[in-house]
């Protein structure tokens, strides 16, 4: 009998062990997809991880702050010039390099040509202005052209204005007007060769190799920024319009683009006497005030 109660026990013993196992090996795996589920979730929440949309489909690297599968699938549907890749760069993240990245300028600038002798970084060939005394005079066709190009770079850059926009407060289509002037639609010498959208110029007195180069402005030369990617061109045109100089614009509602217009010229932005007229004229043409309401 007692034989009986030790085999018994023995048996309960191993089997109290092999269930024990079973549960930390449950829990384990449990605890593993459950920490991958919520970091994955903080990093969504800070709205920092984001997706490349290129020409031809859908590959990792770009940088628009998505927030659900339909914004994705909305963005993949979306045509665009070229293969456009960002990469992630932040003042509170490290920088984050894809190997997968490549540099669409270089193919963009084999199939434009400048038809100028100068190194001028800006034509602005690519305007459509409809009211005032710098109205632009085109053919229908030639109108036609040019519009189609301005939609199509709408249709590239407008994610990433919206992310900046709700990071930084900048409204949309202050972003997208000043992208479309100050690059001449993606197709400028400064745009193409430095990534530079915005007419970042450089004031630094000890540059390192490739940080700037040389173009002609305003009838003189000036130095301009170099970006490895057209987004940290967009990056940094939010810092500065939320630094020092522009950063009491802020105050103004995200819908009045007028009032960042005409702030943006007189804190000196551009020499354009026109600058904000200019920038007013393509927010309303293109009806990009429309992407300020989100």
């Amino acid at each position: 009998m007692r034989r009986k109660l030790d085999q018994i026990k023995k048996k309960v013993k191993q089997y109290s062990r092999f269930k024990l196992s079973q549960f930390y090996n449950w829990f384990l795996d449990v605890w593993i997809k459950t920490a991958l589920i919520v970091a994955l979730g903080m990093l969504l929440y800070k709205k920092d991880v984001n997706f490349q949309i290129g020409i031809n489909g859908f590959q990792i690297a770009s940088f628009a702050t998505l927030n659900t599968q339909d914004e994705i699938k909305k963005l993949k549907a979306m045509p665009t010039i070229e293969t456009a890749s960002y990469n992630i760069f932040d003042t509170d993240l490290p920088k984050a390099v894809f190997t997968s990245i490549v540099n669409q300028n270089e193919q963009q600038s084999q199939r434009i040509t400048w038809t100028d002798n100068q190194n001028l970084g800006n034509s602005y060939s690519n305007m459509t202005y409809t009211v005032g005394d710098f109205a632009t005079k085109e053919t229908t066709s030639e109108f036609k052209t040019k519009r189609t190009k301005q939609l199509e770079y709408i249709k590239r850059f407008l994610h990433v204005a919206q992310s900046e926009m709700e990071r930084f407060g900048i409204p949309t289509s202050i972003t997208l007007a000043q992208g479309l002037l100050e690059s001449n639609v993606g197709e400028s010498r400064l745009s193409i060769k430095n990534n530079n959208h915005f007419g970042m110029k450089c004031f630094s007195k000890s540059c390192q190799k490739g940080h700037c180069s040389n173009f002609t402005d305003d009838s003189h030369k000036d130095f301009f920024r170099k970006y490895q990617t057209a987004w940290e061109s967009y990056r940094a045109h939010s810092l500065m319009l939320t630094g020092k100089r522009y950063r009491h614009l802020l105050k103004l509602p995200k819908t009045d683009y007028k009032g960042w217009s005409k702030g943006l010229k007189k804190a000196g932005y551009a020499t354009d006497k026109r600058y904000a007229e200019k920038l007013i004229n393509l927010i309303e043409s293109l009806k990009l005030y429309q992407y300020d309401k989100k």
